[in-house]
């Protein structure tokens, strides 16, 4: 490992007066072939390898405020250690944002790569070994992966897996940049866009403050464009461009019985049980194919065009595969395409509680039942709207709806109540896949991985990026390099090495093309 330390160091010394003279060179620096890049990669995985997992080791969840900011000046190292300028964007109660930027010379456009560097939290029980001491393994977990030594030699374990917290989300994609940025000058090639980096760390806390360190940095972050490194590659392995996603809600139901539990024998079909009630509730919220019941939900749900249809209709099907690997006999909605169902607003009890089950349950009828919601919305759909929506609903169905808890004059006046807490939320947003600029990285993207991609309206998932839109007025694409079966956000997360390999191979592709594939795009549109 030592040895591996200085070998990273040794190289970044090397390599960082190179990058001084690439800034000041026009377009005479040559575009560095796949194949050279690839090369430069099989040489030097045991240190790329090396550096992820020293990243990796430190703990980053976004509250633990001395271990997270270890993890911004760790990565504000490995930027000056490059000849990199870099820094560290502050906002009070925040952890702090890392900002570098690379510029060049011969650059028309202006390109921020986003990814964060926190992660989820960790239940250590859950874990096999501990969730900061990266592991490498020869192959998943679950198909009886051991461990094995951190090898010189890594040309025969494309399906190891490292594991880790955030090896994947999002830890992996920074040093797969970086090393795409070691790999361009090695090549004595320089990026054909101005780089800017802003790497998060509170995106897993939900980005509270994201808005705020975008509107006080907004010279700083002006860009033409920028493209988001997180989330998985599609489940076919294809690399993915993704251009939209859902929005999120949450929502806590809570209903009311009597003040005390009470006897089900003595008092049961008598006394209202919220639990009864809660699944009746929810019942008419949504039905059995995931459809939401909720009058006027739909209305302002955006139409996909034309393209975006032709785009959908070209994602390999995979859903008779996950089925079986998911144990799932039917999904929803009659197994149509998990595609197209992402494509959808969606409904989403994600927990219930009420009484007990099992060996604790007892005959009586509990005081409250709770459920807890996640909606996910699409655009043009607004957290606003939604909640309007949903109260509606609830009136309608005869409930009473409040907002804290009911007193004794409230609970004796009205019947049945409801406590509806909402959540802060945000909207969906879409990146028109028509733009120049979708079409330069769908294009990028393509080339680099040497075969058909997949391309995506929108994602399953939610990040609030219609701040981009709001404060930055920004355009943005997210292209993620992470294997779908990552345990992204649960125990064992882990990162399929060939992922990171094809992740080098692709952000030095996007660096050192999307420029002039973007003006192509731009001239092709007059």
């Amino acid at each position: 490992m030592a040895r591996q330390g200085r070998s990273i160091i040794n190289r970044l010394a090397a390599t960082a007066a190179l990058l001084v003279t690439l800034g000041s060179r026009g377009q005479e620096a040559p575009k560095p072939a796949p194949a050279n890049v690839e090369r430069w990669r099989v040489s030097h995985a045991a240190a790329i390898v090396r550096e992820l997992a020293d990243f990796v080791a430190l703990p980053n969840l976004a509250s633990d405020r001395p271990n997270i900011e270890r993890n911004a000046e760790h990565l504000v190292g490995l930027l000056r250690g490059r000849g990199i300028e870099a820094r560290l964007l502050q906002e009070p109660e925040a952890p702090p944002a890392v900002f570098a930027e690379l510029r060049s010379s011969a650059a028309k456009y202006t390109v921020v790569f986003y990814a964060h560097y926190d992660g989820q939290p960790v239940d250590p029980s859950q874990w096999t070994g501990s969730p900061w001491k990266p592991v490498l393994r020869d192959k998943p977990l679950e198909q009886g992966g051991r461990e094995i030594p951190f090898p010189e030699d890594y040309s025969q374990l494309d399906e190891a897996r490292l594991y880790g917290r955030s090896t994947s989300d999002d830890k992996a994609a920074i040093i797969a940049m970086l090393s795409a940025l070691d790999a361009l000058r090695a090549a004595s090639a320089q990026p054909s866009v101005n780089l800017k980096f802003f790497f998060e760390g509170e995106e897993e806390a939900g980005s509270p403050h994201l808005r705020q360190f975008l509107e006080h940095n907004r010279d700083l972050l002006k860009a033409d464009a920028w493209i988001f490194c997180d989330g998985p590659v599609h489940q076919s392995r294809r690399m993915e461009v993704v251009y939209g996603v859902r929005g999120s809600l949450g929502l806590e139901l809570t209903l009311y019985g009597a003040t005390r539990t009470l006897h089900d024998g003595h008092y049961g079909n008598w006394s209202p049980n919220p639990a009864a009630l809660l699944a009746q509730l929810l019942s008419g919220m949504r039905d059995p194919d995931g459809r939401i019941l909720i009058a006027g939900f739909y209305k302002r749900v955006r139409a996909l065009t034309s393209a975006e249809w032709r785009a959908v209709a070209a994602v390999p099907d995979i859903d008779a595969p996950l089925r079986r690997s998911f144990g799932l006999a039917r999904t929803e909605a009659s197994n149509a395409p998990i595609t197209e169902r992402l494509l959808l607003p969606a409904l989403n009890v994600r927990g219930l509680l009420a009484g007990h089950v099992g060996a604790q349950a007892a005959n009586a009828i509990p005081t409250e039942a709770r459920a807890s919601i996640d909606f996910r919305l699409v655009p043009d759909q607004t957290p606003e709207e939604i909640k309007t929506l949903v109260e509606k609903h609830l009136k309608t169905r005869g409930y009473f709806v409040v907002h804290e808890a009911p007193d004794a004059e409230t609970r004796l006046a009205h019947a049945p109540i409801v406590r509806a807490e909402w959540e802060a939320g945000y909207p969906g947003i879409r990146t028109a896949i028509e733009l120049p600029l979708s079409r330069a990285v769908a294009k990028v993207v393509g080339d680099a991985a040497g075969g058909p991609i997949v391309q995506l309206p929108n994602m399953g998932g939610s990040l609030p990026l219609y701040l981009l839109h709001q404060v930055l007025a920004a355009p943005f694409v997210i292209v993620p390099i992470a294997n779908h079966d990552n345990n992204q956000h649960a125990a064992n997360e882990n990162l399929r090495l060939r992922n990171l390999w094809d992740g080098i191979n692709v952000f030095a592709a996007l660096f050192s093309n999307l420029g002039p594939a973007w003006s192509a795009e731009v001239q092709r549109g007059k």
